[in-house]
């Protein structure tokens, strides 16, 4: 586990195989996604290495509800009844009501591609075949700022899932992207922004339009699900990624 400050407030948190993200005000916080089931012990000594405890933090934000997201905040909702936020639609994939997710035939039959292998070990060791649910989810209006640490405001990004959606968190230029953009992946040889490989999104015609609604954000530093930030532009970052 690694924490880096990207900006006043706001903490990336790279994990076991994947990053969420800390935001604090004051003794609140705003946690955003929380990794993977075995990562539950992580995330709460990230949250002790910014001065902060489970029960300070105010909401969850999902970007999206694949298990490599949402496993290791399973348990601190479970104990502390902390409200689970994300788009209407992503609420349902939360709360398992339909599940758009690779599935482990689609990674076995890219088996033979340099890394995938690697990765998906890494990946079961983590958690990525349990099945978590979240049933406290609830949908929130995007577009608006939520009344928590940061004023995250949710920007629709369907491709990845369904409900994918970015937070970008107006006061600090940050944007937490999830898997609509990486800067990394155990799958890719690339290091830089880059679209993560085909496999891993539910509709890939949407993923273009994604990124439209990315890059015409105000964000000068994006936090992404896999890989380190991006101090940049997002729509530098963007433009990068369509080069590859």
């Amino acid at each position: 586990m690694r924490v880096e400050t990207v900006a006043d407030g706001v903490h990336l948190v790279r994990g076991s195989a994947v990053n969420w993200v800390i935001v604090v005000d004051g003794d609140a916080v705003t946690l955003v996604d929380g990794g993977y089931p075995r990562d539950a012990a992580a995330l709460v000594a990230s949250l002790a290495a910014v001065g902060r405890r489970p029960e300070q933090v105010e909401a969850v934000l999902l970007t999206h509800a694949h298990v490599d997201h949402v496993g290791g905040v399973a348990p601190l909702v479970a104990r502390h009844g902390t409200p689970v936020l994300t788009s209407p639609t992503e609420a349902r994939h939360a709360r398992r009501e339909f599940l758009e997710q690779a599935t482990p035939a689609a990674v076995a039959a890219r088996a033979w591609r340099p890394r995938v292998l690697a990765w998906a070990a890494v990946a079961a060791r983590a958690g990525a075949l349990r099945a978590v649910v979240l049933p406290t989810a609830r949908g929130v209006e995007t577009g608006v700022a939520l009344d928590l640490p940061g004023g995250p405001v949710g920007v629709p990004t369907p491709g990845h899932t369904s409900g994918h959606t970015a937070w970008l968190l107006p006061g600090t230029g940050v944007v937490c992207v999830g898997d609509a953009l990486a800067t990394a992946h155990p799958t890719s040889s690339r290091v830089g922004p880059q679209v993560l490989d085909p496999m891993f999104h539910h509709d890939r015609a949407a993923i273009p339009a994604a990124l439209d609604t990315l890059a015409a954000l105000d964000a000068g530093v994006v936090a992404p699900g896999h890989g380190p930030a991006w101090h940049g532009t997002i729509a530098d970052a963007v433009r990068r990624a369509r080069a590859h």
